[in-house]
């Protein structure tokens, strides 16, 4: 599914933690992998030469992480508009970004960052853990909506087979139910859930991770935050809700949130 990867890089030594994860996933699925670095204003002939130089040695960095191929493609633009434009002429399946460290994207913030997510046609993963080992605890979050189905398969397959991926509903019901109404509607989510991780099941390959689910009752963002605290997770996977021009303007604030303090990599899934 995952056959050419895209990573935008700025050609210095702290976007490598982005770089190591785009290597090790090229590797895992035998995937294509392109470094993109792009220059917004005109360059002088030496100028360039000095890019080439950066780009030539960060492939000779892709050796130490076990990949010694990519494609580079060095670009001058806005580099919003140039990734959006490569991701389709190029055929690319997954879009890597980078941050220095958790808190402050590398290449792109804020807005930046938010559109990037917004508008890509492809799953976008902010790459922030310093580990650079195959991944081995995910979470998804899960609800019933076609983005966090798509979500949940993204994840399952860009997983290696050794790894769990738990589906996580946040279900969250009205303090003003007596407390019998507030369990039977836990019984009854639970059961949907059940339903629709058997549906989801039976259309994902049979040789992928660990699949488990849980239904948590509390609040979407405090209970999120909750479990990964508790279980560590190397990957958080969401779904992102495409809900007409207002959606269009702003992420939802749940993707946003974990997009600009991401506590492990984030892959958000159209």
């Amino acid at each position: 599914m995952f056959k050419h990867i895209l990573i935008a890089h700025d050609l210095s030594h702290q976007a490598d933690v982005a770089l190591r994860r785009a290597a090790q996933l090229a590797n895992q699925h035998h995937a294509r992998l392109t470094l993109l670095h792009v220059v917004e204003s005109q360059q002088s002939a030496s100028e360039l030469a000095s890019l080439r130089t950066a780009a030539e040695q960060v492939l000779g960095r892709l050796a130490s992480f076990n990949h010694c191929e990519a494609d580079v493609r060095l670009e001058q633009g806005k580099p919003n508009e140039i990734i959006l434009k490569l991701l389709n002429d190029e055929d690319v399946d997954l879009l890597v970004l980078g941050a220095h460290h958790k808190n402050q994207p590398e290449l792109f913030s804020g807005t930046n960052l938010d559109r990037l997510a917004r508008l890509s046609t492809v799953p976008v993963l902010l790459a922030v853990n310093e580990d650079g080992q195959p991944y081995r605890q995910a979470v998804v979050a899960i609800d019933f909506s076609l983005c966090a189905c798509n979500a949940l398969q993204h994840a399952y397959q860009l997983l290696p087979s050794s790894a769990e991926l738990l589906a996580l509903n946040i279900f969250s019901t009205s303090s003003r139910l007596a407390k019998r109404d507030a369990e039977e509607r836990l019984s009854m989510q639970r059961l949907l859930i059940e339903q629709l991780m058997a549906d989801e099941s039976s259309r994902l390959p049979k040789d992928g991770p660990q699949l488990k689910h849980e239904v948590m009752p509390g609040t979407l963002s405090a209970s999120l935050d909750e479990l990964i605290a508790k279980r560590q997770p190397q990957l958080l996977a969401l779904g992102r809700h495409n809900r007409g021009v207002l959606a269009q303007a702003l992420l939802g604030s749940l993707a946003q949130h974990y997009l600009n303090k991401a506590p492990c990599d984030v892959l958000l899934v159209r």
